[in-house]
């Protein structure tokens, strides 16, 4: 947390100066690149492994791009979706439920008229998720998983969910996974992930910065 306060007010580019990282001039190819960054100075080594970035600490790292108002400007990836072999999961043992567990929040700048090496880094957040929060997001994981297990994957929009949404995820729509058909056979499908949805995370920073 100490090294996290003592980035807060620094641009990307002056972090990336100091551990000499090459700062792109967009993020259209580098999408990831923030969330490096960020990772390689607070010493994270989960990678994209589906487990928290800090594992011994128990703490998830979430970088999230804010607009001039301090509002998120795109929903928060959490991990990927599970299509197959779901019989008997339960949210105790989910990867949503681990990795939601407790997590640090680090926002940056994210306006697209701004240079991204000149993007401030801004106060970190450490939330323990409140009991009636986890709930929801319990709620919407149970009622997503019962859709899928149901061969119903394709019919979830991003509308399903109060706070946490199902939505592809690849590197495009020729990406392909198994999943669950209605006849309970495997059939093909692009993979999905689980996102938290802006006005959820919103209200997450606006409680801790007020």
């Amino acid at each position: 947390m100490q090294r996290a306060h003592e980035m807060a007010g620094l641009t990307l580019g002056q972090l990336a100066n100091l551990h000499n990282i090459p700062v792109p001039n967009n993020l259209k190819r580098d999408k990831g690149w923030i969330g490096q960054l960020i990772e390689h100075e607070l010493g994270a080594i989960a990678g994209s492994k589906p487990e928290q970035d800090f594992l011994h600490l128990g703490i998830e790292l979430k970088t999230i791009p804010v607009d001039a108002n301090g509002k998120p400007m795109e929903t928060t990836y959490v991990t990927v979706a599970p299509l197959i072999d779901i019989q008997g999961l339960r949210w105790q043992d989910s990867v949503v439920y681990h990795k939601l567990q407790r997590v640090l929040w680090i926002p940056v700048e994210g306006d697209r008229s701004i240079a991204v090496a000149d993007r401030h880094i801004g106060t970190p957040i450490l939330w323990t998720p409140s009991q009636q929060e986890f709930e929801m997001i319990r709620q919407d994981w149970e009622e997503i998983m019962e859709l899928i297990a149901l061969g119903k994957v394709e019919q979830i929009t991003a509308r399903h969910g109060e706070v946490l949404q199902l939505r592809p995820k690849g590197a495009s729509s020729r990406s392909v996974t198994l999943s669950i058909a209605q006849d309970g056979q495997n059939k093909l499908t692009n993979p999905r992930g689980f996102y938290l949805k802006i006005a959820f995370t919103h209200q997450i920073l606006c409680k801790h910065l007020k």
